[in-house]
């Protein structure tokens, strides 16, 4: 059987800022409340992790995800209501797109070749 594969990015002004591996990262940072943590929980360096963290809040047009410095209280990392509301638009592209891939491997299998 052959199958058609595909993956989805979001992109702005030419820029990718949302993948499957981001959307991770970022639930793994409202999970934790670190960038630090949610890189560590992905086997990531926290600089890969704070460099893709980066791009989403450069590139998606808005505030992604907001940090707070350490000190007395504590630092720490957390999703905004945006980011909240682009993970659930990006899991209902990705669940289209699945459907699609699927249709599309039915009717490649559906030819002689």
């Amino acid at each position: 059987m052959t199958k058609v594969h595909g993956r989805i990015w979001l992109t702005r002004h030419g820029r990718n800022f949302l993948g499957k591996g981001r959307v991770e990262l970022l639930l793994h940072i409202a999970e934790t409340g670190s960038i630090a943590k949610a890189a560590r929980l992905m086997k990531m360096s926290y600089k890969s992790a704070w460099d893709a963290v980066d791009a989403m809040n450069r590139n998606a047009g808005f505030q992604v995800v907001e940090c707070a410095s350490g000190g007395k209280g504590g630092g720490g990392s957390k999703l905004t209501r945006e980011a909240f509301e682009l993970i659930a638009l990006y899991r209902k592209i990705e669940a289209e797109h699945e459907h699609f891939l699927a249709r599309m491997s039915e009717e490649l299998n559906s030819h002689p070749f």
